[in-house]
């Protein structure tokens, strides 16, 4: 990115569960926890330079660290870890692993047996944390295909891992432009090249893709922007089709309550999206399927099916967006973490009513003690 970033952050990442996020900076890194939201820990500038991307596994003493930034000390083209639990304040005694390329790694995603790395045109498998051995390697179309405007979220390198012990499931875009390809890495043998299952889900390429939690269904938006289709990871099968707006946008992230009832996006247009997936009768449809008979123009936005809820943040600013733990049963609670330092949680209920309970500035609360 060209321009310095929103307050120095270059990248946000949830971790696997949502329940903490991390936060690479021009000064480090920085890990909070979301609710209640207070800081967990940070990396300064002097121990880790300045940062490209960060990804925690879990909860757990490991992050992985790429460079990036304008005083980066370690390389673009390398992934760290980092073991927080390691005794010592001199910060080479806490780098355990170093994964080098010889091309920009652009993400990385982690569960507790894998660690996936994601280059231009290539993703690596390796097993993790206990010595690391490669044991996959995936071709790719360009990932992404266009130069993204807004590098420091996580919309570069696309890929999701599956966290779930059940289920050992790893979706990116496919070579067919609009495909997205599944591999199941349990049952694939390592060093064999097996035809992943490809699902055709959009015309342009993908720019957003997400798994609900048990790895079941996958969610997927274009460059286009304008609609977000579910499918079975099992049969492949659609499930739905749910539409953000008619007017092009870049998605920054989608994500999947904790038992996959409900589906928040959020984009460039500075509006967070909530959909029913359980049940979509809440979903809001168009007027227009009221009226009767229509075109085959408006056909498409009959229908598919609108928001249940939405709510704003500032439109300059990117944002990453979950959901929170449930406090009742007919309350649920959406979070979004955006660029600028700003944290936003609105809670909606199933008729779409949403109103904002919190607002923080996750930046300026700091914790004295080191990680």
């Amino acid at each position: 990115m060209t321009q310095q970033p929103l307050r120095g952050v270059t990248s946000l990442r949830f971790n696997q569960d949502q329940s903490c996020f991390c936060c690479a900076m021009e000064t480090g890194v920085r890990i909070y926890n979301v609710e209640p939201l207070m800081e967990k820990g940070h990396l300064d500038h002097e121990q880790v330079g300045s940062m490209g991307l960060v990804e925690m596994l879990h909860r757990s003493n490991l992050l992985a660290l790429v460079g990036g930034g304008s005083s980066p000390k370690f390389s673009e083209i390398s992934v760290l870890i980092w073991d927080d639990a390691r005794e010592g304040k001199d910060s080479k005694e806490k780098l355990v692993l170093e994964f080098t390329f010889t091309k920009p790694v652009l993400s990385v995603r982690m569960r507790h047996d894998k660690i996936v790395i994601v280059l231009k045109n290539r993703i690596y498998v390796y097993s993790f944390p206990d010595n690391p051995r490669k044991l996959f390697e995936f071709d790719t179309r360009d990932n992404p295909k266009a130069a993204h405007p807004t590098p420091h979220l996580h919309t570069l390198g696309l890929c999701d891992l599956c966290p779930s012990l059940e289920k050992q499931l790893l979706v990116f875009p496919g070579h067919k432009c609009g495909s997205l390809q599944l591999v199941d890495l349990a049952s694939t043998k390592p060093g064999t090249s097996s035809a992943p299952f490809t699902i055709n889900a959009h015309q342009s390429d993908i720019a957003c893709v997400s798994l609900n939690q048990p790895g079941t269904v996958v969610a997927s938006a274009s460059q286009k922007g304008t609609l977000i289709r579910l499918f079975d990871t099992q049969s492949k099968e659609k499930l739905v089709e749910l539409r953000r707006g008619t007017d092009p946008a870049t998605l920054y992230c989608i994500n999947f309550s904790h038992d996959s009832s409900f589906l928040c996006a959020s984009s460039d247009k500075g509006t967070v999206h909530i959909f029913a997936l359980k049940d979509t009768r809440l979903n809001r449809r168009s007027a227009l399927a009221r009226v009767g008979k229509v075109g085959p123009m408006i056909g498409q936005y009959v229908d598919s099916q609108w928001s249940l809820a939405s709510f704003t943040v500032p439109a300059e600013s990117a944002c990453i967006c979950a959901f929170g733990r449930n406090t009742s049963k007919n309350v649920n609670s959406v979070i979004a973490i955006c660029v600028d330092g700003t944290f936003h949680k609105y809670v909606f209920t199933p008729d779409g009513n949403c109103n904002r309970e919190a607002f923080d500035v996750y930046l300026d609360i700091c914790d004295d003690d080191d990680f």
